[in-house]
């Protein structure tokens, strides 16, 4: 694991959040293609690991700009591979982002293909379709969720939003919460919160999954 960044529990969060998205932004389309091809090539064997319920739907998300798996022209190569595997896609859909507003666990709608998307908030693509409730999370098999950093431990590192913090607490017993962050953001340690809900399994394009301290 790489150390030449602060990751102590004392760090500063927005320190962290600066530096992690400045290296993704100097990452090449090159690099990117790779990666967004390689989780969407993995996307079976890791779902077969999890031994996910193919009856129970996945929560995904519609990964932008320089994230793990966005790909440089805007296409959908995660999300593609998970419906040609027949599963259910949820995508969420952002509660209380305006100005004023309370932010609240996250919403969900259902992905067929990319013209199920459209413009939300942040410069994020969100399903158009119905709405579904912050509650259809509780019966997924796996949530992805994003992250610019996670450990060993099961700490995700977000941009700070809250979105996930609210949404997290409200998934099922059975489901399996897996961040995805780039090969070089696995760090030892993170900082961390009393409301934050630690994850099940770290997934990276080159390293693939890693299950968490005290998972199974």
């Amino acid at each position: 694991m790489s150390d030449d960044l602060p990751a102590g529990p004392t760090a500063d969060k927005a320190g962290l959040r600066r530096e992690l998205l400045a290296r993704r932004r100097q990452r090449s389309d090159t690099d990117r293609w790779r990666d967004a091809a390689q989780l969407a090539a993995d996307l079976p064997g890791l779902l077969s690991a999890l031994g996910a319920d193919p009856s129970r739907p996945l929560c995904l998300y519609v990964p932008v700009r320089h994230e793990p798996g966005a790909a440089p022209d805007g296409s959908t190569p995660l999300l593609d591979a998970a419906v040609s595997l027949g599963r259910r896609v949820l995508l969420p859909v952002t509660v209380g982002a305006g100005p004023g507003e309370e932010t609240g666990p996250l919403d969900w709608a259902t992905f067929h293909d990319r013209g199920d998307l459209a413009p939300g908030p942040h410069g994020l693509l969100e399903p158009s379709g119905r709405r579904l409730g912050p509650d259809a999370v509780a019966d997924a098999a796996v949530v992805v969720v994003p992250a610019l950093a996670a450990s060993p431990t099961g700490v995700r590192l977000g941009r700070g939003g809250g979105h996930y913090d609210r949404t997290l607490p409200l998934v099922g017993r059975a489901t399996v919460v897996v961040a995805l962050v780039g090969d070089d953001e696995l760090r030892e340690s993170l900082p961390a919160e009393p409301h934050d809900v630690p994850v099940d399994a770290v997934w990276r394009p080159t390293a693939g999954l890693l299950r968490t301290a005290g998972t199974p």
